[in-house]
């Protein structure tokens, strides 16, 4: 098996453009006894940044993708990777050279900007995408997702907030595309759970976070949760001045964050920020998957590395069975490199996240393990 997965990445692993064919002969009969015929190959295309300034990225999500095929159809599926240079015009090249050598599906590319110039290629050729992004606004009809989308943090942090008591939520974000969509989601939670109107609170993305935590503290007096849309510094900084002013006569809010808040043990270690929660995610499938590309490939892969790995996996499980990609999780969420996910027909990503707690040192500890998506409280 080792060596079946070093032959397979020394054909993925050398350079950004489809590897040459491997040669194929016709071995000597042995007692009159023809070979067996090939298996048919079903192929896809890998759509990453392989040269340019996201190269190295680009490296390690080809790597990811490669074990990913392994895992999930050593025989019967090629991936053939195609280098995106990491623009749009250069994503949409390659979509288009990948489509027209036969590609059944296209994995990646790997922002929105560049998944917003391949899906309508992909879409009139009838090529399903799933892409790395976490732009939800560029799935549905044939294309999906794969990151981490603010829609999903905010469902999960707020339904498990809410099951613990919280009622009236409020949001301090700079008012930026992730801001934005922090708020949506909120609204869209709380009225789901059937919870009073969120409250708000949008700021100018230089602006001073303890202002900014004033002016939520106007926005939402009686808040007994706050959304924090802010990641490094900033979130330490807006938490403490959050704190700072309380007041003396209320039980303080539950600070609630994103998935930016598990990379950044600086920004945990504010003590205003001890108990917060945040979504993110599964601790036990992220250090398996991290386990195992450090054995074969003698370093951490960055945290984008697992999307590659699962959207390569459900590619690849999607072409072995000749399904589309929204029927491959039909019964059972897929074990990803960040936790359960599964594919939904029209489009959608559900993805299983956990719930961390960060303590009196600034660790992050899982307090909620990460649920089946598509379940109550995913």
């Amino acid at each position: 098996m080792i060596a079946s997965l070093l032959f397979l990445l020394g054909l993925v692993g050398c350079a950004p453009q489809a590897p040459a064919p491997g040669f194929v002969g016709v071995a000597p009969r042995i007692g009159g006894l023809a070979p067996p015929p090939p298996t048919p190959t079903t192929r896809a295309a890998l759509l990453l940044p392989l040269s340019g300034p996201q190269a190295p990225l680009g490296q390690a999500m080809l790597n990811a993708g490669t074990l990913a095929l392994f895992d999930e159809a050593p025989v019967g599926v090629e991936f053939t990777p195609r280098d995106t240079g990491g623009t749009p015009a250069g994503a949409a090249a390659a979509a288009r050279t990948a489509i027209a050598d036969g590609a059944r599906m296209l994995v990646g590319p790997l922002t929105s900007a560049e998944a917003g110039a391949v899906i309508p290629l992909a879409r009139a050729a009838g090529v399903p995408v799933l892409a790395f992004t976490n732009d939800a606004q560029r799935a549905g009809e044939g294309a999906w997702v794969l990151g981490t989308t603010p829609a999903q943090q905010v469902r999960r942090v707020v339904a498990a907030a809410a099951r613990e008591g919280a009622q009236r939520f409020a949001l301090a974000a700079p008012d930026t595309e992730f801001g934005r969509a922090l708020a949506a989601a909120l609204r869209g939670a709380a009225s789901d759970l059937g919870l009073p109107r969120p409250a708000v609170s949008l700021h100018p993305s230089s602006a001073d976070p303890a202002l900014a935590a004033a002016a939520a503290r106007v926005a939402a007096p009686e808040a007994d949760a706050l959304l924090i849309g802010e990641g490094a510094e900033r979130a330490r900084r807006l938490a403490a001045a959050w704190a700072a002013e309380a007041p003396p006569d209320r039980p303080p809010a539950r600070l609630l964050g994103t998935a930016l808040w598990l990379a950044d043990p600086a920004a945990r270690a504010e003590p205003a920020l001890e108990g917060a929660w945040f979504p993110g995610p599964d601790a036990t499938s992220r250090t398996r998957f991290e386990a195992r590309y450090r054995d074969v490939f003698r370093e951490t892969p960055p945290r984008v590395a697992a999307s590659a790995y699962d959207a390569a996996a459900l590619a690849a499980r999607s072409l072995r069975g000749g399904a589309p990609p929204g029927s491959v999780t039909a019964v059972g969420s897929f074990p990803g490199a960040d936790g359960p996910v599964r594919l939904l027909p029209d489009g959608r990503t559900l993805r299983g996240l956990a719930i961390y707690a960060i303590t009196p040192g600034g660790e992050a500890v899982a307090v909620e393990p990460a649920p089946d998506p598509g379940l109550a409280g995913s």
